[in-house]
């Protein structure tokens, strides 16, 4: 193992975070970034694309679905009302089958999240290896390197996604990451899951950069979900091109946007082995185009590495 990389993973283990700055080439950075801003223009312009989701009928629990995503994210109406179609579609192809407890404790996992948030000022392009050029994150040996160190050689994909926080927004709300938001405290001594930003902006002060509390990860506690400003919190700031790593059990949220333009980062999150995947990467794409990504990203993507059929 290199020095550099014992030194970054010493600091990932103390402090629940790392930056490696100046990771990606420029020409690399504004092909990935005039992507995204295409894809976000068209689903911007076309929410649903060409896959309108049937809106089927109505659940006894409606309300209180509709409530608790109002409540929790800053949606338009027309984000709701798109979020509510999404579940209803979502429910018909489960043929029905309800949730047995109550919306707040439902998994993130089977839930729905906002696409457009700060009220249409933000936005996430889910399932983002369908739209956008990005193999090279997803197995990109220096980072790989640290996760798989982490979280295992057998470590999985469990999510890829863009995030661009809007100018003049407010920021987001302290968590911790997917499955442990709805775990029990004290929560594990480890971490399940790693999340990497590559920046395809610079990451300042002012412009939605994400802000951590160092040392978190290790008061096995989840913090409250508020924006408001926490003891001992810093900014992640480095320039485009570089990534930052952070733990699951790291308190983190997207800081206030205070300038003129959108802060635009690449998530590309990893779960250990026997953690359920927050996206279906199989259901997402066809096979065909499964079959121009590498075996380390097939792998990661799930090929050999979910349960059979047995029998």
């Amino acid at each position: 193992m290199s020095k550099s990389l014992e030194t970054t993973l010493e600091h990932l283990r103390t402090h629940g975070y790392a930056v490696l700055e100046n990771v990606l080439p420029t020409a690399a950075v504004e092909s990935l970034r005039a992507q995204c801003d295409d894809v976000a223009a068209k689903e911007q312009a076309a929410p649903f694309g060409d896959k309108v989701p049937g809106d089927t009928k109505s659940g006894s629990d409606d309300a209180a679905i509709a409530t608790y995503l109002a409540d929790n994210y800053s949606v338009s109406d027309a984000e709701l009302a798109r979020l509510m179609q999404r579940i209803r579609h979502t429910r018909a192809t489960q043929l029905e089958t309800p949730w047995p407890v109550e919306i707040s404790d439902v998994n993130k996992l089977f839930l729905h999240l906002p696409t457009l948030f700060d009220n249409d000022r933000s936005h996430r392009i889910w399932n983002m290896l369908n739209k956008v050029a990005a193999e090279q994150l997803m197995e990109h040996p220096v980072v790989l390197n640290i996760v798989r160190d982490v979280l295992g050689q057998d470590c999985n994909l469990s999510d890829c996604s863009v995030t661009s926080i809007g100018p003049h927004t407010g920021g987001g709300a302290w968590h911790v990451d997917v499955p442990l938001g709805q775990l029990p405290e004290p929560l594990p001594d480890f971490p399940l899951t790693t999340q990497n930003a590559w920046m395809l902006d610079d990451f300042t002060a002012d412009n939605g950069a994400t802000r951590v509390v160092p040392g978190s990860h290790l008061t096995r506690r989840k913090p409250t979900w508020k924006e408001d400003r926490v003891e001992g919190e810093i900014t992640l700031t480095a320039p485009a091109g570089s990534v930052a790593i952070w733990l699951s059990n790291t308190w983190h949220r997207s800081g206030p946007n205070l300038t003129d333009a959108p802060r635009r980062a690449i998530l590309v999150y990893y779960c250990r082995s026997w953690i359920k995947p927050f996206n279906d990467f199989q259901s997402g794409f066809s096979s065909e185009k499964a079959t121009s990504f590498s075996p380390t990203l097939r792998y990661l993507l799930g090929y050999s590495a979910t349960p059979p059929v047995r029998g």
